[in-house]
């Protein structure tokens, strides 16, 4: 195959990704939990030209960057190497999701991106293969290859280091778009500030692979509730450890902590939710399906509100797809 499209979906970590232990394999210094979304899909198209001098990279209907366009040319130099190719390609990409605004728009972008590249350049991987293809170009790219949650394995190797599935609650977000403008400074950069400056950043780490097991558990039995506490404590320790860095860096706005209050007086009066954020100003709320409608006319008016819920892991699609 010569030509492969791919969609696939971000997701939003419940037990966060943050740090690595190794960057040039990109294994995590702790484990993560994730939803893949039903919404904010990125669809990429990766087209071999064997007689071209270079990688072609589209993002949105225009040439990308030169950063962007490196980070995809090192990600398909992994897979030539893996197909004994010296084939170079055009990759075309579309986000539904604001890029860069902390809505997980790079791990649906490598999970598409690993999943059509892999097919263009025939090699036959199984989805765990693929998430850990994925890990490669972005660290949270490794869940998006999982429908619904999916809980990312810190491992000790690139072989024992990805996502599978975990069955859990019925649950819908609500994601409160506060800001959809790029963050000015990157998670990549972001996540190595941390661990070189943070004070809190052991104790990030330590923490996190205990609300791990936890949250898998709570998961196991249906535990809604622990799941949401879990959740929001877990990103309040992340957003932590990050502002404490030297120089600190903050995601979270004035705008972003008025929905986490908002979303503790719903909780006062009666509903259960519970707020999280990834690395930008956005914050995502999970509640139960049935409450989801109320939830979000609770937060009307602190920015536009999108209802979703779990989704399907990355996969190949077809030209009727696609229309």
């Amino acid at each position: 195959m010569t030509t492969a499209t791919a969609r696939a979906h971000p997701n939003i970590a419940l037990v966060k990704y943050w740090g690595k232990r190794d960057e040039e394999l990109m294994l995590p210094a702790a484990g993560s939990l994730s939803l893949t979304l039903d919404a904010y899909a990125t669809t990429t198209t990766v087209s071999l030209e064997p007689s071209a001098a270079g990688d072609r990279f589209a993002l949105n209907g225009a040439e990308a960057d030169a950063g962007q366009a490196e980070r995809v040319t090192r990600f398909l130099d992994l897979v030539r190497s893996r197909a004994g190719s010296t084939a170079r390609a055009v990759v075309r990409s579309h986000n539904e999701a604001p890029t860069g605004a902390g809505l997980a728009s790079s791990a649906s972008g490598f999970a598409a991106l690993a999943v059509a590249s892999a097919a263009a350049y025939d090699l036959d991987l199984d989805r765990e293969e693929l998430s850990r293809l994925a890990r490669r170009g972005s660290g949270s790219a490794t869940r998006s290859l999982v429908d619904g949650l999916a809980i990312w394995h810190a491992g000790d190797d690139d072989a024992s280091s990805f996502a599978e599935p975990l069955e859990g609650p019925a649950m819908s977000m609500i994601i409160v778009t506060v800001d959809p403008g790029q963050k000015k400074i990157s998670s990549r950069e972001a996540m190595r500030r941390t661990a070189r400056t943070s004070p809190y950043y052991t104790a990030w780490v330590d923490s996190t692979a205990r609300s791990l097991e936890e949250m898998a558990a709570a998961c196991r039995a249906g535990d809604f509730t622990r799941v949401g506490e879990i959740t929001e404590s877990n990103a309040l320790r992340m957003h932590a450890a990050i502002q404490a860095s030297d120089p600190p860096i903050r995601y979270l706005r004035s705008a972003s902590l008025a929905v986490f209050d908002a979303v503790e007086q719903l909780r006062a009066d009666g509903v259960e939710a519970y707020a999280t954020a990834d690395a930008g100003p956005n914050v995502v709320v999970i509640s139960r399906p049935e409450d989801a409608r109320a939830v979000s006319r609770h937060l009307a008016g602190h920015g536009e509100i999108s209802i979703v819920g779990a989704g399907p892991g990355a996969q190949l699609i077809t030209e009727e797809d696609c229309a």
